[in-house]
């Protein structure tokens, strides 16, 4: 029997698992409670803004994939928030910027979280509103063990705050005071604010009345007023260090509605991946999937440098295509089906060769060199971090307590119902709390490049080519859904997985207890939109044998700390309905729950 830090949790009623023990636990109660798993996840992504507010928030951005039990295929409800219409490259560029700032009032887009979970519950939740939201309410308002994480990060940013950001020192350090790791900590204006949308909510008739009441309680309301008010002459440092005003109005979100549309898929070895569109990084997964096809996967040690090398060469590859390629497919015309298809993955797996590549490769599709050129020429440019504050990067790129992340969640109940999502932006180190709401805006704008042309420009209306990526995927008599957070990372360590469930013949949690590895090679998504070519991260459990053979490839090491690597989590369902479920032991907050 092979060792795993977890018991792969096995049941027929349900699981529910995230990346915060309590969130999870939340998940049961409310599949307990005789709801869905679309209830399940609605709150505990509420209960995720709460007790990882480093990692996320209310005003952040979320693909949310979704799957009703005896349908087909999976659906994806798009809670990407757009750029504002004063968002333009001339304004951009009027008040000094050449790069959009990881953290301030111009990172900012709308907020898409709320009107997905809106969608998702009109639609497809059959608990009240109120009972979604109360977990969330009684954490914000009584207190939750604050994790250490939260609470250092908070501790570094005291002067910060009270020297630039008064209304954050207010919120997160009442007193002057930083939490202490492991005591309660409270948002009561948090708990304020969402009492008052269920008031709202509770005025109307009917459950899409209500989830209706309280979507416009939150785009075209009080929230929504709140933050026009307070942005009309809010004026505040940022990641570039300077102080600027936003551009974010309460017509924004007032114009702004969550919308559905398909997933992309490829075939893969028996098996059929579903994955978000191109404004996310989603289609990087499906590539290096194809791109692996040329290889006999299945005859590498999952654990070895074969596998390692292979794999981190594909993923270079598709990341230079997201870096040329991708945007918002409803402003520009992206070759989607080119890059999935059987030929383009035929002139990419002859790339890959025995020794690591340093260059930045996206593929040559005709018509759209200029894209191809211009994204070698960014990654070539060096734009130092400002003075600021840059809350651009993921936490997990390393484990930096002042950067942002995201949080993740995958729930099926006994219906066969299924929800895979990955909830950012937001965090506390953002932007400024909205005085009186206990939530910060999102920094997802940090995305777009200030540079016509290209597939991601910044534009008023487009939404940002995010990191944001759940997964599902099927095989005869098997459904999955599985994420993790991690920005640039996301893909990777999901792609990892994956291999090893298919070809590896390993559990759910063997596969996300093995040792994980990513590449910084290609441009990151995040302020300053640094690359580091050839670089690979990999944790020492691999063994000396491995990252020897890997440095002799030409691969540029960097060993992690022991279980620093990926925050997976994962569920399946059997056509039998015996279901099942795993979480990283990684960084020890994951946790999945199920019977």
């Amino acid at each position: 029997m092979t060792f795993t830090t977890r018991p792969e949790i096995t049941g027929t009623f349900g699981v529910a698992t995230s990346t915060h023990w309590i969130a999870s636990a939340v998940g049961m109660k409310i599949l307990e409670q005789g709801g869905n798993a679309f209830d399940a996840a609605a709150a505990m992504g509420f209960v995720l803004q709460v007790v990882e507010p480093h990692l996320n928030g209310p005003l952040g951005d979320m693909p949310l994939m979704l799957r009703t039990a005896g349908a087909d295929a999976p659906v994806m409800i798009c809670g990407q928030g757009t750029a504002p219409a004063g968002a333009t490259i001339d304004h951009y560029k009027s008040v000094g910027l050449n790069i959009v700032p990881g953290s301030g009032l111009l990172a900012t887009v709308i907020p898409g979280a709320f009107g997905a979970w809106m969608l998702m519950l009109r639609d497809h939740g059959s608990l009240p509103l109120r009972e979604i939201l109360a977990p969330a309410i009684y954490y914000a308002r009584h207190g939750h063990p604050v994790l250490p994480r939260v609470a250092n990060t908070i501790a570094s940013l005291h002067d910060f705050f009270r020297d630039e950001w008064p209304t954050s020192y207010a919120a997160w350090l009442p007193g002057g005071q930083a939490p202490v790791a492991g005591r309660l900590f409270k948002n009561p204006d948090l708990a304020d604010t969402w009492e008052r949308v269920l008031a709202e909510a509770e005025a109307a008739q009917g459950h899409a009345a209500q989830i209706e009441a309280a979507r416009r309680a939150f785009y075209e309301g009080f929230i929504a007023e709140g933050i026009d008010d307070y942005l009309r002459d809010a004026c505040v440092m940022d990641a570039e260090g300077e102080r600027r005003k936003g551009v974010l109005t309460g017509q924004d979100m007032a114009d702004w509605q969550a919308t559905y549309e398909d997933p992309l898929h490829v075939d893969y070895h028996g098996w059929r991946v579903w994955k978000p569109s191109v404004w996310t990084q989603g289609p990087t997964l499906l590539q290096s999937l194809m791109t692996l096809s040329g290889f006999d996967i299945g005859a590498m040690d999952p654990r070895g440098a074969d596998f390692v090398h292979h794999v981190t060469e594909a993923m270079k590859l598709s990341f230079a295509d997201r870096e040329a390629y991708y945007g918002d497919p409803a402003f520009v015309d992206i070759p989607v089906e080119t890059l999935l298809s059987r030929d383009y993955a035929a002139t990419r797996s002859p790339l890959i060769g025995p020794k690591a590549s340093r260059l930045q490769r996206p593929g040559h599709i005709a018509g759209y060199e200029a894209w191809a050129k211009a994204a070698i020429a960014r990654a070539g440019q060096e734009h130092a971090e400002g003075p600021g504050m840059g809350a651009g990067e993921p936490t997990m790129a390393h484990l930096t307590e002042k950067r942002g992340d995201t949080v993740h969640i995958d729930v099926i109940d006994q219906w066969g119902n299924m929800v895979s999502t990955t909830p950012s932006g937001g965090w506390l180190q953002s932007s400024p709390i909205i005085p009186g709401l206990g939530m910060p805006l999102n920094s997802r704008a940090q995305m777009f490049w200030l540079e016509e042309g290209l597939a991601t420009s910044l534009a008023p209306g487009r939404r940002p080519r995010t990191t944001l990526s759940p997964s599902m995927a099927e095989t005869d008599g098997r459904k999955l859904a599985f994420g993790t957070p991690g920005g640039d990372q996301q893909d990777q360590w999901q792609l990892i997985l994956f291999l090893r469930l298919v070809h590896g013949g390993m559990n759910l949690q063997e596969g996300i207890d093995a040792p994980l590895f990513h590449t910084a090679h290609f441009q990151s998504s995040f302020y300053p939109r640094g690359t580091r070519p050839g670089h690979l991260m990999v944790e020492p459990a691999f063994g000396e044998a491995v990252l020897d053979d890997l440095r002799a490839r030409g691969h540029e090491l960097e060993v992690s700390e022991p279980w620093a690597v990926g925050r997976l989590t994962a569920a399946s369902r059997d056509d039998d309905g015996m279901l099942k479920a795993a979480a990283t032991p990684r960084l020890m907050q994951a946790y999945a729950i199920g019977r």
